[in-house]
């Protein structure tokens, strides 16, 4: 009896799970979801916050498999058995044409937004997103995209009230902080591996010592503007989230860490999470 037809779904299966392990789910679901709550808060409604979030997905979607399509022949030079395509797992092709699937997708699901909405969404998936996977990743430049694409987003979130509303200064600055401090920590781990790889963005440049710390100052800087930009007193909770940024700044920073640490890294993430948290407190001033 053959086994053919039995093999076909395990494979098929198969290559499901390498193609969700390839878009890079972690960052593509928290980004989709601080987004969501971002457009709940702002008074988006249901249909639209719906909305919303099936375009932010499709967008983060399409920026992470074409990130792994470009990088895998790097990849698999440096060995990244973590990276479906450079462990044999899935076709570059297949990634390739997944990222161009889901940019299709992107554009009339950030249509259900309106016009305005959907060309702030999709400039910050290709102009941001795809121009940093394609060409400034390797640049100086490289900060740039991270600001774009996440500056983007609370402008798709206002740009989609019945008003077309553009959002508050403060709430399109703190989201550009964080795509710089987003870039950094996730360029931190593979500082070495880039540089064999001779990919020069800022972060691989200027070392993982001052990647670092300058991550943790734009992160705390972030914070700062959330805090004191929108009107009124922030309040208990927001001196709190603020105070609890900088303490992770500065023990980011300043303490002499064991080298290899991750507990700096653990910082700066802490002090994402407080520029978020602040941020979706916010979420109903940012129009």
């Amino acid at each position: 009896m053959s086994l053919y037809p039995s093999t076909v779904p395990v494979r098929a299966t198969h290559r499901s799970a390498a193609l969700l392990r390839s878009c890079h789910p972690e960052p593509t679901f928290a980004v989709t979801v601080f987004v969501t709550a971002l457009a709940a808060m702002s008074g988006r409604g249901a249909s639209g916050t719906a909305a919303v979030a099936a375009a932010v997905l499709a967008g983060q979607l399409s920026v992470g498999w074409c990130n792994d399509a470009v990088d895998a022949a790097r990849d698999t030079v440096a060995g990244r058995t973590d990276k479906p395509l450079a462990a044999g797992a899935l076709a570059p092709r297949t990634a390739a044409v997944a990222a161009v699937g889901a940019l299709l997708v992107c554009v009339p699901l950030s249509l259900l937004s309106g016009v305005p909405a959907a060309l702030a969404h999709l400039t910050g998936v290709v102009a941001g997103g795809w121009a940093y996977n394609l060409v400034l990743k390797r640049t100086p430049l490289s900060p740039l995209p991270y600001a774009l694409g996440f500056a983007s987003l609370p402008v798709f979130v206002t740009l989609g009230l019945p008003a077309h509303p553009w959002p508050a200064w403060w709430a399109v600055v703190t989201s550009a902080l964080l795509g710089v401090g987003a870039h950094g920590l996730n360029a931190l781990p593979d500082i070495e591996d880039d540089l064999a790889a001779g990919v020069r963005g800022l972060p691989q440049r200027l070392g993982a010592v001052a990647a670092r710390r300058l991550a943790l100052v734009v992160l705390l800087a972030a914070v700062a503007v959330v805090t004191v930009g929108p009107p009124g007193a922030p309040g208990t909770s927001g001196w709190v989230c603020a105070a609890a940024a900088g303490c992770a700044a500065l023990a980011g920073t300043t303490l002499r860490w064991r080298d290899g640490s991750r507990w700096p890294f653990r910082a700066a993430v802490v002090a994402a999470g407080m520029v978020v948290a602040q941020l979706l407190a916010r979420g109903a001033e940012i129009v």
